[in-house]
C-alpha cells in the first residue's frame, strides 16, 4: 500500500473543526487539483463558490437544514454544474446554429464534471492535513442557494464541502463500506453478488451502528436504504432544474 491508496483508504467525513484557518495558498492548491480531474471532451463543465464570509456561510447552513459545521468549518466550497461557459462559446463561435445545452446528455456530462473534480480536491485537502465532509442538504432549499449566489442560467449547486482543519477531540471511526463482492462485478452484472454482499453488510452496519450509538440504534443497511428510497425527498428539483436551462431534451 502505496503513500496515495493508504491516504484514500482512510477517508472519513469530519463535521468538527479547529479555529485554524485554511490558508489562500492551500484552498489554491486544493481546486487546481480538482481542475486536473478527467472531464468530458475537456469542457470542464463546473464552476466553485468559496463560502468564507460569516453571514454568506450562516445562510447557506440555514438552507442546508442548520447544519453547524458550515458555519463552524473556515471555508465552504459549493460545486456547481456550469453549463454556462459552453453557451456563451457556441453564441459567439456558432450563432445561427443551435445549441444543446438543455440536453440531458449535457446535464450528466456536467455533474459528473463536478463529481470528479470535487473528489479531486478533496483527497488534495486531505493529504495537506484537511478535513472534508461533502453537504446534499443545500439542494434542500436549492432556489434560496441559487439565489444567494447569484447563479445564472444553466449553472446549479450540486453539493457543499466543508474544508478545514479538523478537532482532534471528535475524531470518527472509518465508516465501514459494502463487501467487494456487491460492488466488484468481473465480466457482466451479478446480482446474486448483491444479494451476498448486502446480507453481510447489514450483519456489519448493525454491529457498527450499534456500538456507534451505545445499542440506541440497531437498524440495518438494507432497512435504511429501504427508509430513504420511500420517503420523498427535495421533489422541486425536477421543475427548478428545468427552469434553469436543464433537461428540456
Amino acid at each position: 500500500m502505496n503513500e496515495t491508496i493508504s491516504l484514500l483508504m482512510n477517508h472519513r467525513s469530519v463535521r468538527k473543526y479547529t479555529d485554524r484557518p485554511v490558508t489562500a495558498e492551500q484552498l489554491e492548491t486544493i481546486v487546481a487539483a480538482g481542475q486536473m480531474a478527467s472531464s468530458s471532451s475537456n469542457v470542464q463543465a463546473y464552476t466553485v463558490v468559496a463560502a468564507t464570509e460569516p453571514d454568506l456561510k450562516d445562510k447557506l447552513a440555514a438552507y442546508a437544514g442548520d447544519q453547524a459545521y458550515i458555519r463552524e468549518c473556515p471555508v465552504f466550497l459549493v460545486w456547481c454544474a456550469d453549463l454556462s461557459r459552453l453557451k456563451k462559446a457556441a453564441e459567439t463561435h456558432a450563432p445561427d446554429a443551435r445549441s444543446y445545452e438543455g440536453a440531458v446528455e449535457n446535464f450528466i456530462v456536467a455533474t459528473v464534471d463536478v463529481a470528479l473534480a470535487s473528489q479531486n480536491a478533496a483527497v488534495a485537502a486531505e493529504s495537506l492535513g484537511l478535513g472534508i465532509v461533502y453537504i446534499g442538504g443545500i439542494r434542500n432549499d436549492i432556489e434560496g442557494v441559487s439565489e444567494t449566489l447569484g447563479l445564472p442560467d444553466h449553472v446549479y449547486p450540486v453539493f457543499g464541502m466543508c474544508v478545514g482543519y479538523p478537532d482532534p477531540q471528535h475524531g470518527a471511526g472509518l465508516r465501514p463500506r459494502l463487501p467487494q463482492e456487491a460492488v466488484l462485478h468481473m465480466n457482466g452484472y451479478r446480482p446474486e453478488q448483491n444479494e451476498r454482499g448486502v446480507q453481510a453488510y447489514d450483519e456489519t452496519m448493525v454491529r457498527y451502528i450499534s456500538e456507534r450509538t451505545g445499542g440506541q440504534r440497531t437498524s440495518s443497511w438494507s432497512e435504511q436504504m429501504a427508509a430513504k428510497l420511500t420517503a420523498p425527498s427535495r421533489m422541486q428539483l425536477r421543475a427548478f432544474l428545468e427552469e434553469k436551462g436543464f433537461n428540456k431534451e
